[in-house]
C-alpha cells in the first residue's frame, strides 16, 4: 500500500505529521470520539494477552485492555488535560507517563506488549517512535491506524475531496511501518461497525445525516485543516443529495451494511 497526492492546491501537500494534536480540533473530539468495544477486541486479540502493555499516545482516553497494567505515555499539555474526570482516573490510577513515542523512558523489553491507536501520524517522527516502542517491547507491538491508499475509496471523497486528501497524505504508508518495527509483521482490516461510537469519517459510512453534524465532523482533525468554502459546499451539496435521493440511489445499501471495510487497518508487529 501507498500513498499517492490528488490534492488540488499547495495546502495540503504541506501538512506534516505533526502539525496538529488531539486536542486542536475541539470538543467533538472527546465526545463523538469513543472507544468501540467490538474494535476494542480485535485490539485485545491483537495483543495476545500481553500483561504490561504500552499504550503511547493515550490523549484523551483509553479504549481499555485486557492486559493486567497500561501504561499510558502521552506528551503533557492539553490532551491531557481534556481527558475526562472519569478516565483521568482509569488511567492514572495504573501509571501515566508525560514523553513522546520517539523518546520514551524505559528500559529495553519492558513492556510485554504495546499499541498506538489513531495517533502515529501525528508524531513528529513516526519510524523513530516506533523503533523506540519496539526497543521497549519484548511481545507484539499493535498499531491501529489508515491505510492511506484506501482513505479516498469512501463516498466522502465525492463531497469533501479536500478533507480525504489530507487524511492520506497524513498518514503513513502501512509498510514504512512494518519496516520500522521490523520482525515479523502482520496487517488486517479492521470491520467498522454500522453503530460504531468511534466517530471518524468512515464510522458514519451508512449514516451520512451524521456529518451534517459539525461536532460529528470534529472527530476527523482534517476537518480542522480546510476552510469554510470547503465546509460549507460539503454541507450544501450532502443535504441536497439526500433531499433527492441521490446519495442513497447510489450508496443507500450502506444504511443496513452491519460492517464496513474501509482504510482502518491493525498493523502488529512481534520478534
Amino acid at each position: 500500500m501507498t500513498t499517492g497526492s490528488k490534492c488540488g492546491d499547495g495546502s495540503a501537500r504541506d501538512i506534516r505529521a505533526g502539525d496538529i494534536g488531539h486536542g486542536s480540533t475541539g470538543s467533538g473530539r472527546t465526545t463523538r470520539r469513543r472507544p468501540d468495544p467490538r474494535i476494542a477486541q480485535f485490539l485485545a486479540e491483537a495483543l495476545d494477552g500481553a500483561g504490561h502493555v504500552l499504550h503511547v499516545g493515550a490523549g484523551a482516553g483509553s479504549p481499555g485492555s485486557a492486559a493486567d497494567t497500561v501504561t499510558a505515555v502521552e506528551p503533557s499539555g492539553p490532551p491531557r488535560a481534556r481527558r475526562p474526570a472519569r478516565l483521568t482516573r482509569a488511567v492514572d490510577a495504573v501509571h501515566a507517563v508525560g514523553a513522546v513515542a520517539e523518546n520514551l523512558p524505559f528500559a529495553d523489553g519492558e513492556f510485554d506488549g504495546a499499541m498506538a491507536l489513531f495517533g502515529v501520524h501525528q508524531w513528529n517522527d513516526p519510524g523513530a517512535g516506533l523503533r523506540e516502542i519496539r526497543r521497549v517491547t519484548h511481545g507484539p507491538v499493535v498499531v491501529l491506524t489508515r491505510a492511506p491508499d484506501l482513505v479516498r475509496d469512501f463516498w466522502l471523497y465525492g463531497y469533501a475531496p479536500e478533507v480525504l486528501d489530507i487524511e492520506a497524505r497524513r498518514h503513513p504508508p502501512v509498510e514504512e511501518l512494518t519496516a520500522a518495527l521490523g520482525g515479523t509483521g502482520t496487517i488486517r482490516t479492521v470491520p467498522i461497525p454500522l453503530d460504531c461510537t468511534d466517530g471518524f469519517d468512515e464510522a458514519y459510512y451508512g449514516r451520512p445525516e451524521m456529518l451534517l453534524d459539525p461536532a460529528a465532523r470534529q472527530g476527523c482533525s482534517a476537518w480542522s485543516f480546510v476552510d469554510d468554502e470547503v465546509r460549507e459546499r460539503f454541507d450544501v451539496t450532502l443535504r441536497r443529495d439526500l433531499a433527492s435521493g441521490a446519495w442513497d440511489r447510489r450508496f443507500g445499501h450502506l444504511r443496513t451494511r452491519p460492517a464496513y471495510d474501509g482504510s482502518l487497518v491493525i498493523v502488529r508487529a512481534t520478534r
